[in-house]
């Protein structure tokens, strides 16, 4: 009989300690996922901890569930409004990427390895798709923030192409094992997959938003309302032949762009238990992992991985995405955190449990292709970022934000910021806190224990507290405003915009006068349709025109249309 005490101090003994670890991460520049691997190794029977651990049905499982609850969150913050420049590039890169990584990195694997060019394919097909909880948390936790068009498109591609992976896995299982999967069979299957996984994804979200905003609970109980039912969503769709998977990403998208009762509280949670799932699931793969029979087989399978991150993994890139002009630095950046995760590792379970021949190998494959990404690329994404210049300026998130509840006060937030040294609102009076875009107003500052009213006399110190309310749109302004000045090391919003803003409304003759050029075009076009149409796609923040000798920057959308242009004289 399984002791139940002894599981609960080991697992909580092993998570205590990754998370420990997680401190060093930042000195080191290890992924915080690696992390949760290694110290799974090193307690399983190849490290000094010695365990025994070979229950692939149990990874199996227990991968698939906290895939689940990662993929589900990660939904809950993905924003309709970045459809608008990534749907397109992303289902791309989630398809026709996914089976052309696949198929060259197969193709290399069988030569490579001896193996014959189905079973090839077949380990192409578990590395082939990019894994949600990698790209989720290290882009969060690179300390970058990308344009919107690069962020939104690698975000939506993690969360929606396991489905294909999972699929090509299947079929070539199926095929493998008893040789009657046919062309036919599997277009059905991916017919199947797909679209019962859409259909349930939007009816199942809807039906859980309905019933969210319904019930009447204390808010700490709205978060287990909504793992509950996605876990129950995951299982239902899985049973009707859908993926679970693309099920959940597509709810929790449908829930999260929709009024929620206790929102913040419950994507905090949320937020809590997908760590906790990344956490848990790397720890038990590295509990399963051997790796000292992986660093004997090392001269086989690093070129695999190598293979995969230089040159399948770009090829795709390129093939999906320069029909869609993206610029050669985005392509560069995007085939570069094509990262690799659990998926792949959960994914090389499936030919164990078949018995497929080699299916060891595969497994240890897809070990070596994990910790070699997560390694290479996943501690050089802010590097790369900054020196492709697919970066943007940050802003500082609040100390704490709330929504106003009350449906005639939706659009509003109580937010709190501490004033930094320096800061540009130190030496203003209280009431004159200046944003261009939004509302914003202080409510009160907490200066050494004393709460203070808000009002003309009063001047704003460094180390003041102070709670405003606010809309969302004052939100970035807000943060630039109650930072500290930045350091020629990070991106200030003057070095990357520059020195003058200008409306999107303004005419371009207007514009090509100021600047002392010749007028590119209407002289009564406005500067938002001149820049969008020079462009040839939508616009996004970040991106640069020439006009003349200076630099055009979009600052501001709103709708889909620019609003605001940054202009930046030459050097």
């Amino acid at each position: 009989m399984t002791d139940v005490n002894a599981l609960a101090l080991l697992f909580g003994v092993l998570l205590l300690v990754a998370m420990i670890a997680t401190s060093l991460t930042a000195k080191l520049g290890t992924p915080l996922l690696l992390v949760f691997l290694g110290v799974g190794m090193l307690a399983g029977d190849s490290g000094p901890g010695g365990l025994v651990f070979n229950d692939f049905g149990l990874s199996f499982t227990v991968g698939n569930l906290a895939l689940a609850v990662i993929l589900f969150d990660g939904g809950l913050r993905t924003r309709f409004s970045t459809f608008r420049v990534a749907l397109k590039p992303a289902l791309l890169l989630a398809t026709f990427g996914v089976a052309v990584t696949a198929g060259l990195t197969g193709v290399f694997a069988a030569w490579i390895l001896g193996l014959s060019l189905p079973l090839g394919f077949l380990l192409g097909s578990i590395v082939g798709s990019t894994d949600a909880a990698a790209v989720f948390a290290l882009l969060r936790s690179s300390g970058v923030k990308l344009n919107e068009r690069v962020g939104a498109t690698l975000e939506i591609e993690s969360g929606i192409n396991d489905p294909m992976a999972i699929f090509l896995v299947i079929v070539l299982i199926a095929t493998l094992t008893s040789g009657q999967m046919g062309p036919g069979a599997m277009g059905l299957e991916f017919l199947r997959q797909f679209g019962i996984g859409l259909v349930c994804g939007g009816g199942g979200g809807w039906l859980i938003w309905r019933l969210v905003n319904r019930l009447n609970l204390p808010e700490s109980l709205y978060p287990l309302v909504l793992l509950g039912s996605a876990l129950a969503l995951f299982g239902a769709t899985a049973k009707l032949g859908g993926s679970g998977f693309l099920a959940l990403y597509c709810a929790g998208m449908l829930i999260g762009n929709r009024p929620l009762q206790a929102r913040e509280h419950s994507l905090q949670v949320m937020d809590g238990m997908a760590w906790l799932a990344q956490a848990g699931m790397f720890l038990l793969l590295g509990l399963l992992a051997t790796p000292s029979r992986v660093v004997t087989e090392l001269p086989l399978l690093l070129p695999i991985a190598l293979f995969l991150m230089l040159v399948a993994r770009p090829l795709s890139v390129l093939l999906c995405l320069w029909p869609l002009r993206f610029r050669w630095r985005e392509l560069l950046f995007v085939s570069w955190v094509g990262l690799r995760g659990a998926v792949p590792i959960v994914l090389a379970v499936f030919p164990l449990m078949a018995g497929v021949d080699h299916a060891m190998l595969m497994f240890d494959a897809a070990l070596a292709v994990v910790v070699s990404s997560l390694l290479i690329q996943g501690s050089t994404i802010a590097w790369l970022a900054r020196l492709l210049k697919v970066e943007v300026p940050s802003h500082p998130d609040p100390l704490a934000q709330h929504a106003v509840h009350g449906s005639e006060y939706n659009d509003w937030l109580l937010v709190q910021y501490r004033v930094a040294p320096n800061a540009e609102v130190a030496g203003l009076p209280s009431t004159a806190i200046p944003v261009r875009a939004g509302l914003a107003e202080a409510l009160g500052v907490w200066r050494r224990g004393m709460l203070l009213h808000p009002e003309e006399g009063l001047v704003l110190q460094a180390g003041d507290l102070v709670l405003l309310a606010a809309d969302e749109p004052a939100l970035p302004e807000l943060g630039q405003r109650f930072a500290a000045s930045r350091s020629e090391s990070q991106l200030s919003a003057r070095r990357f915009f520059g020195e003058f803003y200008l409306h999107g409304d303004a005419q371009l003759g207007d514009v090509a006068m100021f600047c002392g050029c010749a007028i590119p075009g209407d002289p009564e076009q406005t500067l938002a349709d001149w820049i969008t149409a020079s462009l040839r796609r939508a616009p996004t923040i970040g991106e640069h025109v020439a006009l003349g000798g200076v630099t055009l920057t979009v600052h501001e959308i709103e709708g889909g249309k620019i609003t605001s242009v940054g202009l930046k004289l030459p050097t």
